[in-house]
């Protein structure tokens, strides 16, 4: 049976440097980093957590979310600036029984669990899967002044979601040479439209209401009286 390791990264991905806080918006009162790591707790195949914080604000981070971490299992790292040298700190300290790795940005709690169940699924038979998304509009291009140069059909494109999910062998490929995957390399996985990510406090309440949107999983019998109130 596959054993998987979640990695969840509080920085934001490539070109998204404007909206790196996304991860520590409170949504209805908790952070959004907090609700997304709960989408990865008591799932039998997940033996391992990790929250990845840039070096500046680990400390602070610990501060304030150790006692939940700690309680819960989750496991705190630092690494930065970019993406992929919080995916190379995690990759240090990864299980060693691991045989895939789930990497998901932590400001998107708006997941459905079905979801994640297709994701962990479809890993047994793919080594790179990420979920994605249609693009519901046309698309126009840009310049770095912001003025329009082409317009684009949304038929020729996907939005990119997390999770993603990676065989053991293809994490450490991507850590190895310190770049994300080719999107030729990933096998698509249509996802729900409500995973959006939140890029600051405006976005609250419609993740708010994105969340309660998803569909419920069915209800499980508590393993503890404390699990309930993990968080």
């Amino acid at each position: 049976m596959p054993v998987f390791s979640t990695v969840l990264i509080t920085a934001a991905p490539a070109g998204m440097g404007a909206e790196a806080g996304g991860a520590f918006v409170k949504i209805d009162g908790r952070e959004t980093l907090l609700r997304s790591a709960e989408l990865f707790l008591n799932r039998e195949p997940i033996k391992q957590i990790q929250m990845v914080f840039l070096p500046e604000v680990i400390e602070e981070a610990k501060r304030k979310h150790g006692g939940h971490f700690g309680f819960s299992g989750v496991k705190v790292v630092g690494g930065g600036p970019r993406w992929i040298d919080q995916l190379i700190a995690a990759g240090e300290k990864l299980d060693a029984a691991a045989t895939h790795v789930i990497v998901h940005d932590a400001a998107r709690p708006a997941v459905a669990y079905s979801d994640i169940d297709a994701l962990l699924e479809a890993a047994e038979k793919h080594p790179a899967v990420t979920l994605v998304a249609p693009i519901r509009a046309p698309l126009v291009e840009v310049d770095e002044g912001g003025h329009p140069m082409a317009l684009h059909s949304p038929g020729q494109f996907m939005q990119m979601l997390t999770p993603q999910v990676f065989s053991v062998a293809k994490f450490k490929e991507m850590i190895g040479s310190k770049q994300e995957l080719h999107a030729s390399q990933f096998t698509l996985l249509k996802g729900s439209p409500l995973n959006v990510r939140v890029s600051g406090g405006g976005d609250a309440g419609l993740v708010k209401n994105m969340i309660h949107m998803l569909p419920k999983p069915k209800a499980k019998p508590l393993s503890s009286p404390f699990e309930e109130a993990q968080w």
